[in-house]
Parts: C-alpha cells; structure tokens; sequence
C-alpha cells in the first residue's frame, strides 16, 4: 500500500515538475509595449491602422529556435481607423464581418533560425474563414531582459474577402496589406 502511495506521488511531482517546465518556456507578451497594425493604400495614400485587441502566444528559446511555436488571435473589430464611422465600417460583411468572424488567427507549423537575431516563420493565417498557409521573416533581439519579436507579413486582402461587392475595386483600396508586428515578451 505505501508503495502504490509513494509511487502516485512520484508521478504527480513528476507531473508538476513537467508543467512548470513547459510554463518556463512561455513568455509572458507586454501589451504596453507591444502592437499588431495592419498598412495599405487608400487612393495611393498610405495608411496604418493598429488592432486594439489580440493576444500573442510564444514558446521561444533561443538556444533551440527550432522548438519554438506562436499563436496569435486579433479581434478585428478592434481595428481602429482614427474615425469612430471607418471603425464600424470594417466590421461590417463586406469587410471583416466582425460578427461571424470575430478573430483573425496565426498559428505557427514552423519557426527556424535564418542567421543571428532572424528568424522564417511557417503557420497558418485564417481570416475572415479563409485560412492560407504563409512564411515571413522574423527578427528576435533582447532587450532589458525581454525578447522584442519584429515583423512585418505581406498579404493580398482579395484573397480573404476582404472588401467584397464595390470595395473588390482595388482602385480605391489597395490589394496590398502588410501586418507589422512588435511584440515585446519575457518571463
């Protein structure tokens, strides 16, 4: 009897000490410090956009950078525009449809090193139910003890029904969208 005792909590201390393993990989994102936007042309006029809302996941060490993953989800109904009315209208079918697609996501298959302080990142973009498998550069450098992770990924909004009926007119608004990221993250 006392050894199945023994035995159980060898295997919950093992258990715990897993956990608190896999946690210490985690880092922890500073939404104060961090930020997701998205730039593209309106009538040729270039225009960022920041997302208020989104959270990031990263498992990163940089000792085994090929062990890393990320999550990334951002309501985009948080996308301010600097007008409260282009902020309402973004969320609206024809764009986002905030409604039926609260969260754009990124999910990462794939982080390898691509030299020091560079990073190629492989995953998952879904936008809008549309989801496209991506790759973009990565740079990682450290900063009062935190990692800062910057990037920038080039999309076509087309291609996740972004501006559907008369916006599809690229004329107006841009195909071209880049989603830049700054995220500052530490244990």
């Amino acid at each position: 009897m006392k050894t199945m005792k023994t035995m159980k909590k060898l295997v919950l201390v093992s258990l715990m000490g897993v956990a608190l393993a896999a946690s210490a990989a985690a880092l922890k994102t500073d939404p104060a410090k961090s930020s997701v936007s998205a730039t593209f042309k309106q009538m040729n006029v270039p225009i960022e956009s920041k997302f208020k809302k989104y959270t990031v996941a990263i498992d990163y060490d940089a000792a085994k950078p090929d062990a890393s993953k990320a999550t990334v989800e951002v309501e985009t109904a948080s996308l301010d525009m600097g007008d409260p009315e282009y902020n309402k209208e973004v969320t609206k079918k024809e764009w986002f449809n905030s409604a039926q697609f609260p969260k754009a996501t990124f999910v990462s298959s794939a982080i390898k090193s691509a030299g020091a302080g560079k990073l190629n990142v492989t995953g998952k973009l879904t936008i809008k139910g549309k989801t496209a498998d991506i790759t973009f550069p990565l740079t990682v450098k450290t900063e009062g003890g935190k990692q800062v992770f910057d990037g920038a990924l080039p999309i076509k909004r087309l291609a996740y029904n972004i501006g559907e009926g008369e916006w599809k007119d690229t004329s107006m608004v841009a195909d071209d969208v880049t989603i830049k990221f700054h995220v500052v993250a530490g244990q």
